[in-house]
C-alpha cells in the first residue's frame, strides 16, 4: 500500500485535511490538477466528467475533503 492509498483511506474521516495532501494523492493517481495562481484547485481526470474546485483554506471543510473521495472512487472505477 503506497502513500497515497493510506492517505486517501485516512480521508474517510474529513476532517483536519490540507490541499498539499489531496494534491498529493491526486498527482499520485493520475489527476490533472490546475491552479493557476488562484485560491481554489481543480482537480480532473480524463476518465471522469466530473471536476472538483476546493477552496485552499485551512482545515478544509469536511464537505470538500468527501467530495474529493468520492471524485477518486468514481476515477478509480472507471479504471478498473
Amino acid at each position: 500500500m503506497n502513500a497515497a492509498t493510506k492517505l486517501l483511506e485516512a480521508m474517510r474521516n474529513p476532517r483536519d485535511w490540507r490541499i498539499e495532501q489531496l494534491q498529493t494523492v491526486a498527482r499520485q493517481l493520475g489527476m490533472a490538477v490546475r491552479c493557476e495562481g488562484g485560491s481554489h484547485p481543480v482537480f480532473s481526470h480524463e476518465v471522469v466528467a466530473d471536476m472538483l474546485s476546493v477552496p485552499a483554506h485551512r482545515p478544509i471543510k469536511p464537505v470538500y475533503v468527501r467530495r474529493f473521495v468520492a471524485l477518486v472512487d468514481k476515477v478509480k472505477e472507471s479504471q478498473a
